[in-house]
């Protein structure tokens, strides 16, 4: 039985990657293969994987959810948008010298007002004058991981973002997919890797430590999925074929699991508090694409139960002395998971 503790590792400040590469598919790659680890470069992917195989790509897109303003009193404010509830509301952060009430208003960005809801847990309701989307978009700033040190400017709003990023709602970017370009991706239809989506609206809470050591007691974020009808058929084509599903993203996984717990993968969207530990059978993904995760976080428990826990703390210090690049601007790992479920679950 784990314990929060056993997902501790000491990481030295400069291996946190503060700013991504001049090119996306320029990243090493750890390929971890059982207990084997192999240093390679992230453009070899396309010769790790075969024809036939399914990549599942994680299309969200970020919002530009960060906004700082001003309340009634003159007080200052920061908002963080968790989630769009509809073309006018959101669920927030709100960060205040004193927490704001219903009904008040709040001047975000000196561009337009909201007015505050009620509270729920950590968030508050927020209604916008507008159009919600439209008012992100024109006013808000790119809300870059608190472990990055600068502000985002025009390069990260570009390198912040999947290649193949559509569907606006995540709070941070699925990682994994920032070190594909189209080149990249070219390449790897034109060896017959096939590909499908799935949109998983990252929320803040991925950053978030758990704080409890004994892991069953850990509340787990929700985060809002849906995994389309051809997504399904792909991934029922791939394994009636004997090829991988891979998927690009711990996001990417948490979609395809939370929609496999009934033991078949199903279609349609949905609310997930999934949490992943050792000891977890997966029933759909095969193969994962991810970068390396923050001390006592939730991810690194999930890739701890997708590859081993013994050999994924044997590729972390590995990753440590070899210099790899870490968190969201850093380098990848490619693992095969160890837990499959069994033949009913193809």
């Amino acid at each position: 039985m784990y314990s929060l503790s056993d997902f501790d590792f000491i990481l030295p400040p400069e291996r946190i990657a503060q700013t991504p590469l001049p090119e996306r598919s320029a990243s090493r790659l750890l390929h971890l293969d059982g207990a084997a680890i192999v240093d390679r470069q992230f453009a070899d992917i396309v010769d790790l994987l075969a024809p036939g195989d399914l990549l599942v790509m994680n299309d969200t897109r970020v919002l530009k959810a960060r906004f700082f303003g001003v309340k009634e009193t003159g007080g200052n404010v920061e908002v963080l948008v968790e989630r769009v509830l509809d073309n006018r509301t959101v669920l927030a952060q709100v960060r205040a010298s004193k927490s704001p009430k219903p009904g008040n208003r709040i001047r975000l960005a000196d561009a337009f007002d909201v007015t505050t809801g009620e509270r729920a847990g950590e968030f508050f309701t927020l209604t916008f004058d507008g159009d919600v989307f439209e008012l992100i978009e024109a006013h808000g700033r790119l809300p870059l991981p608190p472990y990055i040190d600068h502000a985002a400017d025009a390069f990260d709003e570009t390198r912040y973002q999947t290649v193949y990023s559509k569907a606006p709602g995540a709070v941070a970017a699925p990682t994994a997919g920032l070190h594909f370009d189209q080149a990249l991706l070219d390449r790897l239809a034109a060896k017959g890797v096939q590909s499908a989506t799935v949109t998983l609206h990252v929320g803040a809470g991925t950053f978030q430590p758990v704080r409890v050591e004994v892991l069953a007691e850990h509340n787990m974020h929700t985060e809002w999925y849906t995994v389309p009808q051809a997504t399904v058929d792909a991934v029922c084509a791939a394994r009636a074929r004997g090829n991988a599903v891979v998927a690009v993203g711990t996001t990417s996984l948490r979609a395809l699991e939370s929609a496999s717990q009934s033991g078949q993968l199903a279609a349609g969207s949905a609310d997930t508090a999934l949490f992943i530990t050792p000891g977890y059978r997966f029933k759909t993904v095969t193969r994962l694409i991810t970068n390396f995760h923050l001390p006592k976080s939730t991810l690194l428990m999930l890739v701890s139960a997708f590859a081993g826990y013994e050999e994924i703390r044997a590729a972390y210090a590995h990753a440590i002395a070899h210099d790899y690049r870490f968190f969201s601007y850093g380098d990848a790992m490619l693992l095969t998971t160890q837990s499959l479920a069994g033949p009913d679950h193809a």
